[in-house]
Parts: C-alpha cells; sequence; structure tokens
C-alpha cells in the first residue's frame, strides 16, 4: 500500500495528491454537516417532510447542471488558467456558506435564505468535483496513463474515508453540539482546500503555446547564431539582412501569443463556448446515447424519493436518536463498498438489462421491509427497529450500487473521445437531475397522503406506491443496449 502511494506521489506529485484527496475526502465528509441541515429544517425550522424534501431538492440542484461547469473551465480560461482558478473560485463558494449559517442566526433560521445559501454552497461543492475530474483525466492523459486506474481508486477510497469519519462523528457532534458549531467546524476542510490551491501549478496557457513555438524554431535559431559566430569576419550585406529577417520572424512570433484585444478574447470565447455546446448536444442526441440515458432518467422520475419522510419517521416516531443515525450511514459506506466488490468480482460478465432488473426487483424487496417497519409487524415478531434500519441502510446502498455500476460502464464507453470529461458530466448531471426529479414526486405524493410531521398514518400507503412505482423502469429497459455488459458494449 505505501509502494503503490510512494508511485503515485513520484508520478503526480505530492501537493497534486494531496489536493485530489482533500477534495474527495471533503465530498465524504458532508454527510456531517447535511445530517444536522436536515435537523435544522426539521426542529428548527419546523418544516413538514415534504417542505423539507422540497427545499434539499432545490438546494441540490446544481449537481444537476454539472456539464456547464465543465465547459465554462475547458473554454474561458482566468488569466491564462483553466483549472486552478476555478477551483479556488469553487473552495470559496463552498466555504462561505457554511461561515454564515454559522454566525448569523437569522439566516439559518429562515427558509427562504437558508435554501439560497444551501444552493450556492452545493454550487461550490459540484464546481470543485468537475473540476478536479478535469484535473485528474489532464494529468493521466499522456505518459502517466497507466495510472489512471489507480488515481480513481485512490480518489474513491479517499470519498470513503471521508464518508464513514463524517457520518461517525455528525451523530455524536449532534448529540453533544450546536447546530451552528458543525458548520463552522465543517468549514475547517474547506478553508484547508482553498489553501492547498496554491500548492499546485498550472502552466498557463500562453505559456505553453509560446514555448511549443520556441522549440519549434529552436533549430533554426541555434544555427543562425552558430552560423554568425563562425562567418562574423566576414559578414556580408545579404547575411545582415537575413539575420534582420530571421529576428523580425522570432519577433513576430512572440507577439502574435500576446493578450488580444477584450472584444477579440470575448469573441474567442463565444465562439469556444458555442462549439463545445454544439459538440456536445450532437453527441448526445445520438440513439445509442440517448436511450440508456433516457431510461436511467426514468428510473428515478418514476419511483417516489420518501427518504425524507422516513428520515422524519425514525427521529419522531421511532425516536431513533441522531448517534445511531450515523451509525446507519456508516453501515451504508459499507454497503456500497460491499455492492462494487460484488459487481466487479461477480457480475461483470452479466448483461446490464438483466443487472438493472434485478436490482429494481432487490429495490421492491427492500421498499417491502419498510412497510413492515411502518406497519410495525417487525415489533410483533421481536424484531427491534435498529436492526431493521441498519439491514435496510447496508442493504439499500448495496442493491443502489448495482444500479450505479452500470451506469458508470455505460457512461464510459459511450463517450466518444475529445469530450469524454464533459459528455461525462452531462450523464452524472442526468442522474442527478432525475435523484431532484424522483425528490420532488416523492414530496409531492407526501402533501398528497397529508403526511406531515407527528401524522404518519398514510406513510404505508406511501411506501406501498413506492414499491409498485419500483418495477415501472424495468418496462423501459429495452432503452438499454441488448449485449452490453460490464466489459463491452
Amino acid at each position: 500500500m505505501i509502494q503503490w502511494v510512494q508511485r503515485l506521489r513520484i508520478a503526480f506529485g505530492t501537493s497534486f495528491l494531496w489536493l485530489v484527496c482533500l477534495i474527495y475526502f471533503t465530498q465524504g465528509f458532508r454527510s456531517f454537516v447535511w445530517t444536522a441541515v436536515s435537523y435544522q429544517l426539521k426542529d428548527r425550522l419546523k418544516l413538514s417532510p415534504s417542505a423539507s424534501q422540497l427545499v434539499s431538492s432545490i438546494a441540490f440542484f446544481p449537481w444537476s447542471i454539472k456539464p456547464l461547469y465543465g465547459i465554462l473551465s475547458d473554454c474561458i480560461p482566468i488569466r491564462g488558467r483553466k483549472r486552478v482558478p476555478y477551483l479556488v473560485i469553487a473552495t470559496v463558494l463552498s466555504l462561505l456558506p457554511w461561515l454564515i449559517l454559522g454566525q448569523v442566526s437569522s439566516l439559518r433560521s429562515s427558509q427562504m435564505p437558508l435554501m439560497v445559501i444551501l444552493t450556492v454552497q452545493n454550487l461550490g461543492s459540484a464546481m470543485a468535483d468537475v473540476v478536479v475530474d478535469a484535473m485528474i483525466a489532464e494529468a493521466v492523459r499522456v505518459e502517466r496513463s497507466s495510472f489512471a486506474g489507480d488515481l480513481q481508486s485512490l480518489s474513491w477510497m479517499a470519498m470513503a474515508l471521508g464518508g464513514t469519519c463524517g457520518s461517525l462523528l455528525g451523530g455524536y457532534a449532534l448529540s453533544n453540539l450546536q447546530i451552528e458549531t458543525i458548520f463552522l467546524l465543517f468549514s475547517i476542510l474547506p478553508a484547508i482546500q482553498l489553501f492547498s490551491c496554491g500548492w499546485v501549478n498550472e502552466d498557463s496557457i500562453r505559456g505553453k503555446d509560446l514555448h511549443e513555438s520556441h522549440e519549434e524554431n529552436g533549430n533554426n535559431t541555434a544555427s543562425d547564431a552558430d552560423n554568425f559566430a563562425v562567418e562574423k569576419s566576414k559578414t556580408s550585406t545579404s547575411r545582415r539582412k537575413k539575420i534582420q529577417k530571421n529576428s523580425n520572424k522570432r519577433s513576430d512570433i512572440t507577439s502574435k501569443f500576446q493578450v488580444p484585444e477584450k472584444g477579440l478574447l470575448v469573441s474567442q470565447w463565444f465562439q469556444s463556448l458555442r462549439t463545445a455546446t454544439y459538440s456536445l448536444l450532437r453527441a448526445f442526441r445520438q440513439p445509442i446515447i440517448l436511450r440508456p440515458m433516457t431510461w436511467f432518467l426514468l428510473a428515478h422520475v418514476t419511483v417516489p424519493n420518501l427518504s425524507t419522510i422516513m428520515f422524519y419517521y425514525q427521529t419522531e416516531f421511532l425516536n431513533l436518536e441522531a448517534s445511531f443515525l450515523g451509525t446507519t450511514r456508516v453501515v451504508g459506506w459499507l454497503g456500497l463498498m460491499l455492492g462494487t466488490f460484488v459487481y466487479n468480482r461477480y457480475l461483470k460478465k452479466m448483461k446490464l438489462r438483466k443487472i438493472l432488473m434485478w436490482a429494481h426487483v432487490g429495490l421492491s424487496v427492500l421498499g417491502v421491509l419498510d412497510m413492515v417497519l411502518v406497519s410495525r409487524t417487525n415489533a410483533a415478531l421481536g424484531v427491534s427497529d435498529k436492526v431493521m434500519v441498519l439491514c435496510g441502510s447496508a442493504l439499500s446502498d448495496a442493491v443502489n450500487q448495482f444500479k450505479f455500476m452500470p451506469f458508470l460502464i455505460l457512461s464510459g464507453q459511450l463517450c466518444p473521445p475529445g469530450i469524454e470529461g464533459t459528455l461525462f458530466a452531462l450523464f452524472m448531471s442526468i442522474n442527478n437531475f432525475g435523484s431532484t426529479l424522483g425528490s420532488f414526486v416523492g414530496a409531492g405524493l407526501a402533501s398528497v397522503l397529508n403526511i406531515s410531521s407527528g401524522s404518519f398514518d398514510n406513510l404505508l400507503l406511501g411506501v406501498g406506491i413506492q414499491v409498485i412505482c419500483t418495477f415501472i423502469p424495468i418496462a423501459f429497459l429495452f432503452l438499454i443496449p441488448k449485449e452490453a455488459t460490464g466489459i463491452s458494449a
């Protein structure tokens, strides 16, 4: 393990590896603070389950427009750099909201300001996620391409570690600290991230172009210098003209890479943005890409997301403490890693259609377990609520990973050369946007059934509807390529 990390450090540099691991660790550690946000919405703002889920869904919307950040950083450099300046901006947007919420009680105690601030925070986190992915792609593009899988594995390990630590510490913090203190404590990580951005060097685009131009003309320049030294005693008029000509040529090359006028620069940016957007839309309109992405969107939209309603039920009706709910999230991370292992070990050669079908069957079974919990059948059978919640959390994350792995595989297989990063960001945005719409549908279902804080009489019916809806995406599996597996499409 130590030797593996050492090889990565030699290949990519300590500062780059540190920044990548820190960003992914922070993404996983977000469970530490977002558990506190859930309690803030429920206990301080006294929002109903549907209203709380609506606020959370809107706050997470920036994760649904990730391609926009990728296109901006690709096409509009800031002071000649495409990554680090955007990463600094993203980190500031991630940091300031937690400092504001930790210091200003009126903003964290009002629904609309809180929702706006949380949306800005997610904007920063989503942008940082896109930029660091682009930095990883660029780092492994040429001579270090053999380390691509290693670098991605290190990133996932850092995120899993962050998720585990955040879930464990989040429950403990809620039991012993004020929510505003938790907001301030979490701000330490983006503050360290902001400081770490200064350690990573990024070559200027103009500097790289100028360097390449000097390399192309380096031989001629050296030859001119040698000839001049040998023949300086008999320099003729024609020789002086030649030297002057070469000098003017080099001046032209240098001036070629000077900063263009503002109007021309804006025009170039606009043209670059238009070309990138057109290429992205043209690739996405291809049926081989559009059809499977439509399925993954439908798989989210057609199944109501009742996670926030179940959170209210577990805390208010079952009286499960925050520290225990943090433990369930740790179990969920373990289930996610278990699902990844099982998929890579046993399911790679299975048809993706079959995997997705059985994943939805598994999700429906877990929905039935929720019905057992809500109906209190488990209590009649002598099974504790905590055992039901722990098992449900672990199994649901494992099964969802069986569904997410085919999504990642298809996304990687369908991306055409040249726009892999931006198109993959679009695929992830579709997945995130589908989750957001599923949350809206769940909030609407809770509102229609009059499920509210302290009133869970119709929750069993809501979970039953969710179980039935889980089978709907199976009817649309014809959108997934028939022969696609985890190895080839």
